[in-house]
């Protein structure tokens, strides 16, 4: 049972997980831009959100007043006995540098472009399995029987885990992404069956290579030295969590945009070159993805008295939509030209699988249009959002029209 008390400021307590900016950010964040644009909170131990694009560029680029050591705002703080900064526990999103750098340098290759672009014969299949499975029905749930199963079908490939895992998947992902509000030691606790059923992958994998991405961590090194067990259980459930629930999100939204402008799906449908265009619209407007900092120390840092081990979470979808960026923030354009967003965000720590992102969620709307050129949301008030910081819908039923 949820005891916590509801957000009455949220300049001076803010909280993500709270029912109000769950259901509906963009009013609160808008409002903090012109008011207080490094919020403060008190809560999961005092934090900070800024709200503003410059905000949010300054602390994100920012690695010597800031550490990424955990990326995931929680009750607790992680302690140094799995691996201390600069490493972090899932490196490389949790690395500093000067270690952050090796660390991103072994995953690129597995994320280029060439590699990527190979599995979209795999997707699009995928889609299109999925979309069989909806048939013809008059309501189909976009969230629950579309978006959710996209991304765990291709990450389940790249990690070389079994076929009939994906539900675990999305419920380590739930897990870690949205259970943020738990009690410490719940979360702790919570997270034992995801560390038992990856050390199993890995020593799976040690006694069955393959060629995988969990194969390939096993092997690679870093000046003659193979990765430690910490470093690579850590990436795997760094590319599992980033690479489903994000996705999963950005699909749903854009899923979710469409069938509430019909204007905007019947130029998706009549334009399909269009369709680069509408991504980076979709990544912008909708971006689901919030990341965490820690303080280094303590200092005065954007008017703000921040402590040793605050939370910063940075508003990338905020930033998004900062009208002192974006020409008519607030408006979703379809065609806008001219769109330097930071869904992916922004420094050291951008996305590195945001070729995959962008093409798992053009598939899947390609897909989706195709099959069912003219839809709508069945009842928007049946529409559930996540919470923490990956936002996107849960429940999405859509009306087939003719």
């Amino acid at each position: 049972m949820d005891t916590k008390p509801p957000v009455k400021d949220f300049a001076t307590d803010w909280d993500h997980t709270d029912p109000q900016w769950v259901a509906d950010p963009y009013p609160i964040w808008e409002e903090l831009r012109g008011r207080c644009p490094v919020a403060h909170t008190d809560r999961y131990g005092g934090g900070w959100f800024p709200a503003t694009h410059a905000g949010v560029s300054t602390i994100a680029k920012d690695t010597e007043n800031f550490t990424s050591r955990t990326v995931i705002l929680g009750n607790g703080r992680p302690g140094d006995d799995a691996l201390p900064a600069p490493i972090g526990v899932a490196p490389p999103i949790t690395s500093d540098p000067p270690f952050h750098a090796i660390a991103r340098r072994l995953l690129l290759p597995a994320f280029a472009p060439g590699p990527i672009n190979a599995l979209e014969p795999q997707i699009r299949a995928l889609c299109q399995r999925l979309l069989d499975q909806l048939g013809d029905h008059e309501i189909v749930n976009g969230g629950a029987e579309y978006a959710q199963y996209i991304p765990p079908g291709v990450i389940k490939h790249m990690l070389g885990f079994p076929e009939d895992d994906e539900d675990l998947f999305r419920e380590f992902a739930h897990i870690i992404v949205e259970g943020v509000d738990h009690p410490e030691e719940q979360r702790i606790e919570e997270f034992a069956p995801i560390e038992e059923y990856f050390i199993k992958q890995i020593e799976d994998h040690r006694e069955n290579p393959r060629d995988d991405l969990t194969t390939y961590l096993l092997n690679v090194d870093i000046a003659g030295q193979k990765l430690a067990d910490e470093h690579i259980f850590g990436t795997m459930v760094l590319t599992l969590v980033a690479g489903i629930d994000t996705t999963w999100s950005a699909i749903g939204a854009s899923l979710w945009h469409l069938a509430s402008h019909p204007e905007d799906l019947e130029r998706l449908v009549n334009e399909p070159d269009l369709m680069p265009v509408a991504i980076e619209e979709f990544l912008r407007f909708y971006a689901p993805v919030t990341m965490a900092r820690l303080v280094k120390h303590d200092m005065e840092y954007l008017g703000c008295p921040m402590k040793q081990d605050d939370w910063i979470l940075l508003g990338f979808p905020a930033a998004n939509r900062d009208p002192e960026v974006f020409e008519d923030a607030d408006k979703f354009i379809i065609d806008r030209a001219e769109n330097r967003h930071v869904a992916f965000g922004l420094g050291i720590h951008r996305c590195a699988g945001s070729n995959l992102a962008r093409l798992e969620l053009r598939v899947a709307i390609e897909e989706f249009i195709k099959r069912y050129p003219r839809f709508e949301l069945a009842d928007p008030e049946a529409v559930t959002w996540a919470q923490g910081q990956i936002r996107g819908p849960r429940n999405l039923p859509i009306r087939i029209l003719d």
